[in-house]
């Protein structure tokens, strides 16, 4: 019997399941953090108290260290512990998450070769190809189906190219013959005869007097002249 059993009394126990146990360590981590709080506040206190009393009581300050000192061993043998529990904690979180990833694994596993019962390798294969073979069946009756061939409608391009060709030289040339023609029809333009009336608008004005205004002096020298 191993040493842990001994010390157990020798009973055989059920293994708790991982969540149980990375529970029972975090409550223990809670358990020794608030221990540990509650230690620091011993430790201040009693510092205060060595300081208090360091020059009035050296006694009592040399008590207060000495307590102080207690406490510091205790917190240091806390600190191991929740080092060691917390390690232990993260391994069993670790193989926590290691064994469901494998239970979903194993389900995928088992789920695809259901999938697949039904399927043989080898006939999917053969259906693959017969896909393959339709495929190119329906790609040759659809090349049959759009070939001029069959309707015989197998024209020479060179011929149709002349023909064409022809058929533009021959609308040209009635173009040209039309226009010719349209300009032989056009008669010379005849001029406006001229008027032999002269218009009233053209005669010629009449010259007018020019009544002079006669100088007195004048009259009277032509009177006396006369």
């Amino acid at each position: 019997m191993s040493f842990i059993g001994k010390l157990f009394g020798g009973k055989k126990e059920t293994a708790p399941t991982t969540g149980e146990a990375i529970q029972k360590l975090r409550d223990t981590e809670e358990m020794l953090n608030k221990k540990q709080e509650f230690l620091e506040k011993k430790v201040d206190a009693e510092m205060a108290i060595a300081k208090k009393n360091a020059k009035t009581n050296k006694r009592i300050a040399l008590a207060a260290l000495k307590r102080k000192k207690r406490y510091d061993a205790q917190l240091r043998q806390i600190d191991g512990t929740l080092t060691t529990i917390e390690s232990q904690r993260e391994a069993l979180e670790g193989a926590n998450t290691n064994t469901a990833v494998l239970q979903t694994m194993n389900e995928a596993a088992k789920a695809m070769k259901k999938a697949h019962s039904d399927m043989n390798v080898d006939e999917v294969h053969d259906m693959m190809d017969d896909i393959a073979e339709q495929q190119d069946v329906a790609k040759e009756i659809s090349e049959a189906i759009s070939n001029p061939v069959a309707f015989g409608q197998d024209f020479d391009e060179d011929e149709l190219e002349a023909e064409l060709n022809d058929l533009e030289e021959e609308g040209e040339l009635e173009e040209q013959q039309e226009l010719e023609k349209q300009l032989l029809d056009i008669e010379p333009a005849k001029l406006p005869e001229v008027p032999s009336a002269e218009p009233p608008a053209a005669a010629k004005a009449k010259p007018q007097k020019v009544v002079e205004e006669e100088d007195p002096d004048m009259a009277e020298l032509a009177a006396w002249a006369s």
